[in-house]
């Protein structure tokens, strides 16, 4: 019986693997090419993960696979896809880009903010630089 317990507890332990978000599949990319319309990249790979309408509409198609070494610590990533799908005013496909965590750092998307450049001021620094501001 103790043997059996131990060997429950240490597969408890084991290592896991999480898969998060959507990649298209091999056979989905093919259908769609470079001249290809909004509609056919719909219906060939679905909804995207999020889109962007900066100089022309962006699909985004996301996807992570996290691995958590033992049951009671946080999961990291271990590959990272980001299939970028590119529009013209037209609505027509200008160009397609698929990033992997070779292209880049691992970037956190449920984070909600956006890093900014410059410095950061902490509460005490903004209350003692208004102290110098204040008319009495």
């Amino acid at each position: 019986m103790v043997v059996l317990a131990a060997a429950a507890g240490l597969s408890a332990c084991a290592s896991q693997t999480f898969e998060r978000g959507y990649l298209p599949s091999q056979m989905a990319l093919q259908q769609i090419s470079v001249g290809a319309s909004r509609d056919q990249v719909l219906l060939a790979l679905g909804t995207p993960s999020t889109t962007a309408d900066f100089g022309g509409e962006t699909f985004y198609y996301i996807s992570q696979k996290a691995v958590r070494p033992v049951a009671f610590m946080n999961p990291h990533v271990v590959d990272q896809r980001v299939l970028a799908v590119h529009f013209d005013a037209s609505q027509k496909v200008t160009s397609i880009n698929d990033y992997g965590l070779k292209d880049g750092r691992v970037f956190n998307f449920t984070r909600n903010v956006t890093p900014t450049s410059g410095q950061e001021v902490s509460f005490l620094s903004q209350l003692l630089a208004a102290t110098g501001r204040l008319k009495m």
